[in-house]
């Protein structure tokens, strides 16, 4: 085997273990920062929500009730959890993947109660009361989607109109009627708040640079390599294949055009000229010989 296939296979071998650790170093790393870049944007979601319900609480609710006594009808938007979705449901417009909801296990409005899944991490709450969030991933028909829920735990102000039928507003019971919504007890975590945001665009964001990075990569190490077989040919192969030439032919008996030029104070250049001085001297010895 040639000096230079050697010096390729190794070299190839040492390339391809480095480009097997920065690629795997490199996917987990964009991975894990677009599966962040997500997270955050779930979290700003799910902070924009509980700033809605709290000025919904503290603001809108005082207003709309006595609006509510003199009028005999119920507002939902006294609701914290009606302001909150409603907002998101118009946010849902320009972008239908990201999802906010309530997820109620025995909700006034049936369109609050929680699907299977929703009714899991409420239950995952219930059965961690100090859990206040929790983070996951889950398959939807428009791809993978990361989720952050918040537990929601009746409050006293709740049970102004969920423990019994008979402590709710009647223009609630004549809106909603008095099958759902009510038997909540204080503190009872009673549903979730849920943010869903996609993550196919992310990670294909992120896919997609990493291929671009590990075909950079290659066709620098591809360059590379032809740049070291170049010098290395011209610099050292070449001048050797001479050197081992003229041995050969001095070996016969043939010393016309010996000597090499000797260029530079290089090692090779240093190779030749000791080669050369070695040529004299056997052409010396030789002539004594036949002499």
């Amino acid at each position: 085997m040639k000096l230079l296939l050697k010096f390729n296979i190794l070299l190839i071998t040492l390339v391809a273990i480095a480009l097997v650790t920065v690629a795997f170093v490199a996917h987990s790393f964009l991975i894990d920062n677009a599966r962040d870049q997500v997270l955050k944007q779930a979290e700003l979601m799910m902070t924009s929500a509980s700033s809605t319900r709290k000025y919904t609480t503290d603001e809108l609710k005082p207003l709309l009730l006595r609006t509510m006594a003199q009028e005999q009808t119920f507002f939902p938007q006294i609701v914290p959890a009606y302001g909150a979705t409603t907002i998101f449901n118009n946010l849902r417009k320009s972008f239908p993947e990201y999802t906010y909801k309530e997820a109620t296990l025995n909700p006034t409005n049936l369109q609050d109660r929680a699907s299977d899944w929703e009714s899991d991490v409420i239950q995952t709450f219930r059965n961690n009361p100090t859990q206040k969030e929790l983070v996951g991933e889950r398959m939807t028909p428009t791809g993978t989607s990361l989720y952050v829920a918040h537990p929601i735990a009746a409050g006293q102000s709740c049970l102004e109109c969920h423990s019994t039928p008979s402590a709710a507003p009647q223009s609630m019971i004549d809106k909603y009627g008095s099958a759902n919504g009510f038997g909540w007890n204080l503190n009872e975590i009673v549903a979730a708040q849920i943010v869903s945001v996609p993550m196919e665009l992310p990670i294909s964001i992120a896919t997609k640079a990493f291929h671009t990075l590990m075909i950079a990569l290659s066709a620098t190490f591809l360059a590379i390599l032809l740049a070291v077989d170049l010098v290395l040919y011209f610099l050292i192969l070449k001048p050797v294949r001479k050197l081992s030439a003229i041995a050969d032919r001095v070996s016969l008996g043939q010393f016309e055009d010996a000597e090499l030029p000797v260029r530079g104070k290089d090692e090779m250049a240093q190779l030749t000229a000791s080669f050369n001085r070695l040529f004299v001297t056997v052409t010396k010895a030789l002539r004594m010989l036949d002499n």
